[in-house]
């Protein structure tokens, strides 16, 4: 550990010391600056004092070094000014029976905390007392630090991840965290729980270069001979203290080995980009916040016409649909790369979605980009359901991306096909949304149920042709083409139809509460 991060004790807190205290200390000049901290302490008395320090001392002298003359004694102080000395202490009556007012107005000109002892005190008993404090209070910090890294292993133990190492070492310093690749894209973020600070990625985004100078940072080696990636710690809800540099270098410890051993830096992109897009179709997060955390994330769109889609991996639980799209990110991310179309593309861990913007050059693109991107997808899952949204700036994406992840979760439950419109399917939504209402089981069963119960009994069944019927709007013509009938075993059809359900299906209004309960029969659990 460098002299920057070493743990230390205040100047402040020195004078509580007893060993100081038996001194009969009296602060003279530099009041304002006693929290600075003591990384050593020194005891000398040549006039050239200052040249042997390195700063942060704690300076003890009697004075003989520092001269009879005005002149010499602002010289003496503000040498020691420069060297970002903590503080001066003078023990009275060898060579000053009270400090010189020259002496007193330099250090107080400079900031240097001037203490005179009125009573005689062995300084080695001042510099033991002080070194045991900095000894006792780098063990205390090492020992928090070892703690701090056994619970760090346990996480990555117990399946934790790296999201659950960085929300750890987040709460323990009491500050945003973040995780950055080797070129600066920002890979995955955590706050701490009750955060103060509104748009933490919004300060790194401003730290930029300066963020490991501002904060505590520490490289987060890689594989072979590529350049380290950087974990870092910035001050935005509290100060950091030396505890927090301990924190963030064993943190960037156990995160560089579990990126070595099982590459999870594909799942933090995944995981950090699905949380963007999750929270911004939720109204948890503001357009503008949005747009700057994909910034950060390298997704930086010149035009205004951002187009949505959701996938969802149908076959599988959500924590195998998440995993599903994770192991193909990479691929997914070069195909659509190579279709000259910026993308941000995330999974949302919690229903296992793949969540995607992209950025179209004009909006009339739309078309052409979702029969090509769908055709993307469906190659990285099996049986993928993908939803495409409207195109718009960022202020239109939060509703359309919401949308769109409604309209594919709806359409498990509709026919196939290469993508659901989502700017088409406000009913099936509707519909989705009410499907554990017993008053829309109840209307199905009330409308379907008689057809239901014939089509479980005959070989020939009725149901299609109902739906056939409905979707052309009641047009027998184009029905019958459909179903490649003739008019008259159509109308055979239709009359067995009306009698199995007792409605007249020429009437529009019936046939559209039979259409309605069908559409609603595909999203009821």
């Amino acid at each position: 550990m460098d002299d920057a991060a070493a743990p230390r004790i205040t100047v402040a807190a020195a004078l509580e010391l007893p060993a100081l205290r038996r001194g009969l200390p009296e602060v003279v000049a530099g009041r304002e600056h006693l929290d600075r901290p003591i990384r050593w302490v020194h005891a000398g008395e040549v006039p050239n004092m200052a040249s042997l320090l390195r700063g942060g001392e704690l300076l003890l002298t009697t004075g003989m070094g520092i001269g009879a003359r005005a002149g010499d004694q602002r010289r003496f102080v503000a040498a020691l000014a420069a060297r970002d000395v903590a503080a001066l202490v003078i023990e009275l009556h060898h060579t000053y029976a009270k400090l010189p007012q020259a002496l007193v107005a330099a250090a107080e000109a400079h900031g240097l905390p001037l203490i005179e002892l009125h009573a005689a005190v062995p300084f080695v008993a001042i510099t033991e007392a002080i070194h045991t404090e900095i000894v006792n209070h780098h063990y205390d910090l090492l020992r928090r630090a070892e703690s701090l890294q056994e619970r760090f292993t346990g996480l990555i133990l117990q399946g934790g991840g790296i999201p659950g190492v960085l929300a750890l070492l987040a709460e323990a310093v009491a500050n945003p965290v973040f995780l950055e690749s080797a070129d600066g894209r920002l890979l995955y973020h955590a706050a701490p729980p009750g955060a103060a600070g509104a748009d933490p990625v919004g300060a790194w985004t401003q730290a930029a270069d300066d963020a490991a100078a501002l904060g505590a940072s520490a490289p987060v080696p890689s594989a072979g001979d590529a350049p380290p990636g950087r974990l870092t710690a910035l001050p935005v809800d509290a100060p950091l203290d030396a505890f927090a540099s301990l924190a963030v270098d064993r943190a960037a410890s156990i995160v560089a080995l579990v990126l070595l051993r099982s590459r999870q830096e594909d799942e933090l992109v995944a995981r950090g980009r699905g949380d963007l897009l999750s929270e911004l179709a939720g109204g948890r997060l503001a357009p503008e916040q949005a747009a700057a955390r994909a910034r950060a994330m390298g997704f930086a769109p010149d035009g205004e016409a951002l187009l949505p889609l959701v996938a969802r991996a149908a076959a599988a639980p959500p924590a195998d649909r998440a995993d599903a799209w994770t192991a193909a990110l990479r691929d997914l991310e070069r195909d659509l790369a190579g279709l000259g179309v910026p993308a941000l593309v995330g999974v949302d861990p919690r229903d296992g979605e793949l969540l995607v913007v992209l950025a179209l050059r004009h909006a009339d693109d739309r078309d052409a980009m979702a029969d090509r991107t769908a055709a993307l997808l469906h190659a990285a899952a099996n049986r993928a359901v993908v939803a495409v949204g409207s195109a718009g700036p960022w202020s239109a994406v939060a509703t359309a991306l919401r949308e769109t992840a409604e309209s594919a979760a709806a359409a498990t439950g509709l026919p196939a096909r290469p993508w659901h419109d989502a700017t088409r399917m406000q009913l099936d939504r509707l519909l989705w949304s009410w499907r554990d209402q017993d008053e829309l089981a109840a209307y199905v069963q009330r409308m379907l149920g008689p057809l239901a119960d014939h089509d479980a009994r005959r070989k020939h069944q009725l149901m299609p042709t109902l739906e056939a019927l409905c979707a052309h709007g009641g047009r027998k013509a184009e029905t019958a083409r459909a179903l490649h009938l003739n008019r008259q075993a159509l109308y055979d059809r239709i009359a067995r139809l009306e009698s199995v359900l007792g409605a007249d299906l020429s009437d529009t209004h019936a046939l559209l509460g039979l259409h309605l309960a069908l559409q609603a029969r595909r999203h009821l659990r």
